[in-house]
């Protein structure tokens, strides 16, 4: 039996998650012009996807998280792992809002037209990447790489989708894409910063 039943939600959110990765500029299309709510984008896209590096995270981090140092082997323990991950899901929720609140206020300044639900859209959906590639945080070192082409790729969906939602002038997507790219840094680090707040003990073996 197939776990993922046809015309389910799950198979729906795989089949949309592939198009905008394989399709990005047809997948912005369809999704510019698709009627729907903040709600139902947390719902059934960002809630689901920003679990998985969070989930994998924690279980890489407890199959793989020791460490040396001067020979000596250190762990975090278990308890550390899941609230520094429910902690890093928490803010990243957030986060997405904050970015799509960024991009609305900001598009009228580059010729776009301000839409409270298009921008959420915008930082939802341009997440994906980095999100699935998330997966890959399983595995130690080569894993991180992975991860890092995920975000970048991000980026780039971000930059092809913001003169398609936001109807910006695509003379100036580039300096939009710029400021943004500012603000999702400022965010990534925050995240990181607050997290890492709740990282716990560290104990030797």
């Amino acid at each position: 039996m197939n776990v993922v039943e046809p015309g389910s939600p799950a198979e729906n959110l795989v089949r949309r998650v592939v198009r905008v990765l394989l399709n990005p500029i047809a997948a912005w299309d369809e999704i510019d012009v698709e009627e729907t709510t903040i709600e139902a984008l947390y719902r059934h896209w960002v809630a689901p996807l920003a679990a998985i590096p969070v989930v994998c995270g924690a279980i890489g981090q407890l199959g793989f998280g020791g460490y040396r140092l001067f020979g000596i082997p250190f762990h975090r323990n278990v308890f550390s792992i899941v609230v520094e991950g429910l902690v890093g899901y928490v803010l990243t929720l957030a986060s997405v809002f904050v970015l799509a609140v960024v991009i609305d206020e900001l598009a009228i300044q580059f010729g776009g037209e301000r839409s409270r639900t298009q921008a959420f859209k915008l930082a939802a959906y341009s997440g994906t990447a980095g999100w699935v590639a998330g997966v890959f945080a399983l595995l130690p070192g080569l894993g991180g790489l992975v991860v890092l082409l995920g975000m970048l790729y991000s980026l780039y969906l971000l930059y092809l989708g913001l003169p398609k939602l936001m109807r910006s002038d695509p003379a100036r997507t580039l300096p939009f894409f710029a400021l943004i790219l500012v603000v999702c840094i400022g965010l990534a680090l925050l995240i990181s910063l607050l997290t890492s707040c709740f990282g716990g003990p560290i104990s030797i073996y």
